[in-house]
């Protein structure tokens, strides 16, 4: 933990402890201006734990689209062995042809030329039949020739595209694993700063967190930033109410169900289900699909927060979104303003809109009651460091 982050840590736990502890009866009262100093401490711990959530899920996201090129990579790596192997036994064939001809040649070979021949003959006509077939015999010795020598250099292409892809192969296996180390690395700093707070103060800064959510979201509302209700395309229906089955379910970085999931994980794999797949990362999805502005927002759209494009969920219509928020929580419907907007994009830009659409029902508590999908820090537990191993 950082000194400045340890710093606002004593400072949020002297402050929990003059105001949650029970006050003596012979207790001076409180300045006015203590409370004060309190949220300030309160919201500097929140910011702090905000950018901790922030670097584990940039080093996520960055494990991921590694794994993806992994993924690609082992791919190409597999066909070219395999071609590798098909032209080695090509040439292996071609090279046991041309050994059969050298054998021919050498049994048939004569000091007298077909020229020569041709003159000494009795049956001229014979000689010219005779050199038709010699004459293709060579034809045929050129092209064994020939094909010998292009899968010679066929084979020795191969060989050093395969050595390469290979190399990339194990390249990228080396940096997954350091992305894979600093996730973990990530991970445990946000554990080590919650471990470090009593259940009030983590009551504290789940409230303010809350209260900050619901006052975005009261400002984004009324802001005008979203038009009158859309309906989806036969497709993002789909992969609405793939996400909405999903609620409940933990999430796990670099998991793309169906048991866990992470922000992007949920995304791609609710549009792989709807029949139109998408890339895997958050910042793919922003960089590849159609950004559309948030008026034109329809259910099944991706709204995607931070300026690196670190975060995505699905849009479900009314402001709400499905995301699979931070580790320790549960996918879940919340609020659109939940985090700092970036903006939105459509994976399916010609789908047309349903004529007709019912939302899908939302099972009970999957708003976490009251509090919009809210999920506070008094129950985290952090997910172990096996939790994804690719």
């Amino acid at each position: 933990m950082s000194g400045s982050l340890l710093r606002l840590v004593c400072t949020a736990a002297v402050a929990a402890t003059t105001v949650l502890a029970p006050a003596p009866a012979t207790a001076a009262p409180e300045p006015r201006s203590e409370p004060a100093q309190d949220t300030a401490a309160v919201a500097d711990l929140l910011t702090d734990l905000q950018q901790l959530y922030r670097k584990a899920e940039q080093a996520t996201e960055a494990y991921n689209a590694t794994e993806e090129k992994l993924k690609k990579q082992r791919a190409e790596t597999d066909r070219l062995d395999r071609a590798l192997a098909r032209t080695r036994l090509s040439l292996h064939d071609s090279r046991g042809a041309a050994g059969r001809l050298a054998r021919q040649q050498y049994q048939s070979s004569t000091d007298i030329s077909p020229y020569v021949r041709l003159l000494l003959a009795r049956d001229p006509q014979h000689a010219i039949d005779q050199g038709h077939v010699i004459g293709r015999l060579a034809r045929e010795r050129a092209e064994t020739v020939g094909r010998l020598t292009g899968s010679e250099r066929k084979a020795q292409e191969l060989a050093r595209k395969a050595r390469q892809a290979l190399d990339l192969q194990l390249a990228l296996t080396e940096r997954r694993k350091k992305e894979r180390d600093e996730v973990r690395e990530r991970l445990h700093d946000v554990e080590e700063l919650l471990a470090s707070l009593s259940r009030d103060q983590l009551t504290a800064l789940a409230e303010f967190e809350k209260e900050g959510i619901t006052e975005a979201q009261r400002t984004f509302m009324a802001s005008g930033a979203l038009s009158s209700v859309r309906k989806p395309s036969a497709e993002g229906d789909r992969a609405v109410r793939y996400a909405v089955r999903q609620l409940g379910k933990p999430y796990a970085w670099g998991a793309e169900g169906p048991a866990t999931y992470d922000c992007s994980g949920l995304t791609s794999q609710a549009w792989a289900e709807a029949g139109a797949p998408i890339p895997r990362t958050s910042q793919e999805q922003w960089k590849r699909l159609r950004r559309i502005p948030l008026p034109q927002l329809r259910p099944g759209d991706l709204v995607v927060y931070f300026p690196q494009a670190t975060h995505v969920a699905l849009y479900l219509g009314d402001g709400m979104v499905v995301q699979a928020p931070r580790p320790g929580a549960k996918v879940k419907v919340s609020p659109i303003a939940a985090n700092p907007l970036l903006g939105a994009v459509r994976p399916d830009p010609d789908g047309k809109p349903l004529r007709r659409y019912e939302p899908p029902e939302l099972p009970e508590g999957a708003t976490d009651g009251s509090d919009e999908g809210y999920d506070g820090y008094a129950d985290y537990a952090a997910p172990a460091p096996e939790t994804s191993t690719r």
